[in-house]
C-alpha cells in the first residue's frame, strides 16, 4: 500500500501519524497497566452447625434371677445354685473326707427383691468364730438371690460342710462324705 501526499502535507501527515501511533501506544500501555477488577465478595460463611444433645446411655439394670419355687424346700436349691455359681473357686470338688472343720446349719431370709433380710444360726460352729462369720459374709454378699415368684418372702435352710482349707460344700448339692 503506498500513499501519495503532497510535499506541503507531508509533515502534517507525518505528524498525524505520530500522534496516531503514540495514543496508540500509551492507550495499550495504559490498558496493561490497570488494576484487575475486585475479586467477587466471598461466599456468606455458613452458620455454624446446632449443637446435637446426646443423651446419656442409661445402663440397662441387669435382670434379676427368678425362682419359681413354690416352697422354702424348692427355694434352698435356687439359693444353693446361686451361690455355687458365685463362689465357684471356694467350692470343695469332690466328695467331702469323713473329718470336718466345722459344719453349721443357717437360716437365711430372703425378700420378695431376693434381699437378705435375716439370718439365723440354728446350729452354729461355736469352736470355728471365723467360720460363722465368713459364711455370713458370704451368705450377704451374694445377694440378691434368685427373685422368689411365687412367695413373698422365703426363709430356707442349709447344711454348711466346712473344709479345712476354707472350701465348702452345701448339703443342698454335696457331692457325699467319704
Amino acid at each position: 500500500m503506498t500513499f501519495t501526499v503532497a510535499a506541503g502535507n507531508s509533515r502534517l501527515f507525518r505528524v498525524r501519524l505520530y500522534r496516531g501511533f503514540s495514543g496508540a501506544i500509551i492507550a495499550a500501555w495504559l490498558v496493561g497497566c490497570s488494576t484487575p477488577p475486585p475479586p467477587p465478595p466471598p461466599a456468606p460463611t455458613p452458620p455454624p452447625p446446632t449443637p446435637v444433645v446426646i443423651q446419656p446411655i442409661q445402663p440397662a439394670k441387669p435382670a434379676l434371677p427368678t425362682s419359681n419355687a413354690r416352697n422354702a424346700h424348692e427355694y434352698r436349691v435356687d439359693a444353693a445354685k446361686h451361690l455355687y455359681q458365685l463362689n465357684g473357686a471356694r467350692i470343695f470338688k469332690g466328695r467331702m473326707p469323713p473329718m470336718l472343720y466345722a459344719v453349721g446349719v443357717l437360716d437365711v431370709e430372703v425378700d420378695k427383691q431376693g434381699q437378705v433380710t435375716r439370718t439365723y444360726w440354728v446350729r452354729a460352729p461355736g469352736h470355728a468364730p471365723e467360720v460363722m462369720k465368713e459364711i455370713e459374709r458370704t451368705v450377704r454378699q451374694a445377694a440378691p438371690y434368685p427373685v422368689p415368684a411365687h412367695l413373698n418372702k422365703v426363709v430356707y435352710s442349709d447344711v454348711w460342710l466346712w473344709h479345712k482349707s476354707g472350701k465348702f460344700q452345701l448339703d443342698t448339692l454335696t457331692e457325699g462324705q467319704d
